[in-house]
């Protein structure tokens, strides 16, 4: 059997994208520049990004459509059923009924807040015992030596690979490539990061909120102007 390994990132690469400032700016001004919308391409930063700015206060949002990321991520399935709720993307993700998964499980890291505090609705998430950490690690790791074994076990003896994984746990990894818009990408960040600028709070669950983390490193570096009128307007997707 192969042996199991364990970690407490995710992975996110950006794949190919067409993602520009530029891209908004003559999107926006077709609407009274028709084709002599794209001469604006490689207008002035401070005219750039006082339009962009004003989109997004006003909620102009359909410009933003026009800049696409693709990204190939690694993370636990219990993160990706809750992407998946983002139904403002295109999801392509492997399957455990056409290849063999490999043992790869998602543990939490030390820095992960383990206790919950309060109820629905109005809770936080606190640091752990040292005690506690070492409970979670033991016994997720415990599970999953176990659960794989069945699965091999399985697979050994001729089951098919899509009954053999029904006994897998949802923190093995898996992948997917995912494209989505500026515009859905900022939805996806006001509603899976964490942020003091924002207008209206989130509470994700750490897990996807390291995959927003990582989206969003992209999003800045590609579209500076456009990340920086997201922030400043609250965080609000147009």
């Amino acid at each position: 059997m192969e042996e199991i390994a364990f970690r407490s990132d995710v992975t996110v690469e950006l794949v190919k994208h067409a993602a520009s400032d530029a891209d908004v700016i003559w999107a926006a001004r077709v609407s009274t520049k028709g084709e002599q919308s794209l001469d604006d391409v490689n207008a002035d930063s401070s005219r750039s990004g006082g339009l962009i700015n004003y989109l997004m206060r006003d909620r102009h949002g359909s410009p933003f459509e026009h800049a696409s990321f693709t990204f190939f991520v690694r993370a636990p399935i219990f993160m990706w059923r809750e992407h998946f709720r983002h139904r403002i993307a295109s999801y392509n993700e492997e399957s455990g009924r056409y290849k063999v998964l490999e043992p790869l499980f998602y543990v939490p890291g030390p820095e992960r807040k383990l206790v919950q505090v309060g109820k629905t609705g109005a809770y936080e998430f606190v640091d752990g015992t040292a005690e506690q950490y070492e409970t979670v690690v033991a016994a997720t790791k415990q599970a999953c030596r176990m659960a794989y074994a069945a699965y091999n076990t399985m697979l050994e003896a001729g089951v098919a690979r899509e009954v053999a994984r029904i006994v897998l746990p949802l923190n093995i990894y898996s992948s997917a490539y995912v494209t989505m818009n500026a515009r859905s990408l900022m939805n996806f960040l006001s509603l899976r990061t964490t942020s003091a600028d924002s207008r209206f709070p989130s509470f994700p669950q750490r897990e996807i909120e390291m995959v927003g983390e990582k989206y969003e490193a992209v999003f800045r570096e590609l579209m500076p102007l456009t990340h920086a009128a997201f922030v400043s307007n609250g965080r609000v997707a147009p």
